[in-house]
């Protein structure tokens, strides 16, 4: 059984730290607007097993620090977490969603519609290209037929 709630920032933590960064000091993973954003968990099970930060600036989000737990991975709960925020997003009316991406983890981020921008850099030893996706695009009225 898997869901997917709103959590409190300090319960990131310790996913982030295990997933992304387990050789870094611990509080290399909090980061300093943490309590300006909004957190997600994914539970299997009952155990928060995945996160994922989300920070609105107007409309347009960024989300942040997408992590499962090791012996999770592969199991589909980043691609739930990720439809769960592309859901979240719209329902917010937000025109844009960002994040900057490890450039192998293009593909994965591919398949849900973001596309690569120009934009690489290279931070605490990994290659990131900044990906997005355009969300809730208005219509074209047309006035022919009228």
């Amino acid at each position: 059984m898997v869901q997917i709630e709103q959590i409190f920032p300090s319960l990131t933590w310790r996913i982030r730290h295990e997933a992304m960064y387990p050789d870094k000091p611990f509080d290399f993973v909090k980061l300093p607007d943490d309590f300006d954003g909004i957190h997600f968990g994914l539970y299997a099970d009952h155990i928060l097993t995945g996160v994922v930060s989300l920070f609105p600036k107007n409309d347009v989000y960024q989300f942040r620090k997408l992590a499962i737990l090791p012996h999770a991975q592969k199991q589909g709960y980043g691609a739930k977490l990720i439809e769960y925020l592309l859901d979240f997003c719209k329902i917010q009316k937000a025109t844009r969603l960002w994040c900057n991406a490890r450039v192998n983890a293009k593909e994965f981020y591919h398949k849900f519609g973001f596309i690569a921008t120009q934009d690489t850099f290279l931070k605490d030893g990994y290659d990131f290209v900044i990906m997005e996706i355009i969300l809730n695009k208005e219509e074209p009225t047309s006035s022919e037929g009228i």
